[in-house]
């Protein structure tokens, strides 16, 4: 006969199932309601969300005896106060207060029991009675908020924490490592010294990275092509020494990523504000993404997929695109450098694709750019002369569409070489003139950009 206790977890476990969508929708709109409140603030970085999975919660009953303390499972529900739990992600520890401010300053319209609603939504309610951080079991601070949202038939109750990236991190070993690991209750104080140790270690790490932040935040104007130049090797460097251990523990093989890892930092920056916040909050955004990559597994025996054909606006696009497609899931350096990009930007593999080529094109536009700038012609010429550049830069790398025809020393050698060609020639007519050996020659000195 099934014990009483399975079926008090059952008919909780039910409930929750049945108000699945409800608890959805009120997640969702929690979500964008903390995104849009705190978005503006630069110590804010993203909020997430969980609803409480059937495991966890049949987990927790089980722990805490909820089938003792609540007669019925409408009732443990009603007084589970982590239904739906929510962390307002920020950069550092000291960020973590800073947002706390930010609620209270937000939740000021005082209700009952230490309960705070505020002007924007008054269906949402935080308990801000309590002191804060709080205290938890591991002796270690936490600020942690008990919410309810309440609306017409609706009362959902969440939990709400706030938490740096280290408190991130922290977290998550502590979890997996300690709290879901029971083979390691016999020495657990052992364990929990040397957890105490890491989070010791980790506040350090905290303090080192804030330094690096606050350093290049106050870095003025005159030092700015400095620190873009610094923040892009940190993170090339980061990029290759991730990608380049891994291929070597899987594949058997030390390949050389710096001049890609270069190109791809140069084309992840390439939307990034011209101003110092823009520059430091993209490296941020980048660092926490390198820091996902670097937990998890990285595979290089998967096809490189696309989820529709890809759009070009321009044969040189099409060209260019098309030449890479072929050979994307056959060469192994083209294969890594997609790789890399997918992985890091996280998205539509084809948006990604095409944004690069788009970013690839304005390089070559700006070398061409840079290699009329004696030539005496309007914008229409300049415009018709750089289409025809474009194309023969695409043919050359149809050609040999080696990965080396796209990083800063091959660059380098086709702007000097258009530099020679278009040197002598002042007007439009005298590149009609001369424009069919002018390509030729550029075409035709293809080897000389692979060779280094």
């Amino acid at each position: 006969m099934k014990l009483e206790l399975f079926d008090f977890i059952d008919q909780t476990l039910a409930l929750i199932e049945k108000d699945a969508d409800k608890l959805n929708r009120v997640a969702e709109e929690l979500e964008n309601f903390f995104n849009n409140s705190f978005f503006i603030k630069d110590h804010f970085l993203n909020v997430n969300y969980r609803i409480k999975s059937s495991e966890s919660l049949k987990e927790k009953i089980l722990r805490h005896n909820f089938y003792l303390k609540f007669k019925t499972p409408e009732i443990l529900i009603e007084n589970l106060s982590d239904l739906i739990g929510f962390r307002i992600e920020c950069r550092f520890l000291e960020d973590e207060k800073k947002i706390y401010q930010d609620i209270i300053s937000l939740f000021n319209i005082e209700k009952e029991n230490g309960y705070f609603t505020n002007p924007l939504n008054e269906s949402i309610y935080l308990n801000l009675g309590e002191k804060q951080p709080q205290i938890q079991k591991n002796g270690f601070e936490i600020y942690k908020i008990d919410g309810k949202y309440i609306k017409n038939d609706i009362s959902v109750n969440f939990e709400l924490q706030i938490k740096s990236m280290v408190n991130i991190f922290w977290s998550d070993i502590e979890h997996k490592v300690l709290y879901k690991n029971y083979n390691y209750m016999i020495i657990e104080d052992f364990f929990r010294d040397i957890m105490s140790s890491i989070k010791d270690n980790l506040s350090m790490i905290d303090r080192q990275l804030m330094l690096i932040y606050n350093h290049l935040d106050i870095m003025n104007a005159s030092d700015e092509v400095s620190k873009k130049s610094q923040l892009k090797a940190l993170l090339s460097k980061m990029i290759h020494d991730i990608y380049s251990v891994n291929i070597r523990n899987e594949v058997g093989v030390i390949i050389e990523l710096k001049k890609s890892t270069d190109i791809i930092v140069d084309f992840l920056f390439m939307n990034a504000e011209d101003d110092s916040g823009g520059y430091t909050d993209e490296f941020l955004i980048i660092l926490n993404r390198l820091n996902e990559i670097g937990n998890a597994d990285i595979n290089f025996d998967t096809y490189l997929t696309f989820e529709r054909d890809i759009q070009y606006a321009d044969e040189f696009l099409s060209k260019f695109g098309n030449k890479i497609l072929e050979i994307i899931n056959k060469d192994f350096r083209w294969f890594v450098f997609f790789k890399m990009i997918f992985d890091i930007q996280n998205g539509s593999n084809c948006d990604d694709f095409e944004e690069f080529l788009k970013y690839l094109e304005l390089t070559y536009i700006n070398l061409i750019s840079t290699a009329m700038e004696g030539m005496k012609i309007n914008e229409r010429e300049k415009e018709d002369i750089t289409i025809e550049l474009l194309n023969v830069i695409a043919d050359i790398f149809c050609k040999n569409p080696s990965i080396d025809f796209i990083n800063n020393c091959t660059y380098e050698k086709l702007l000097q070489r258009m530099r020679d060609l278009l040197g002598p020639i002042n007007k439009y007519e005298e590149w009609l003139q001369y424009k069919d050996q002018i390509k030729l020659d550029i075409f035709e000195y293809d080897n000389y950009f692979y060779n280094y």
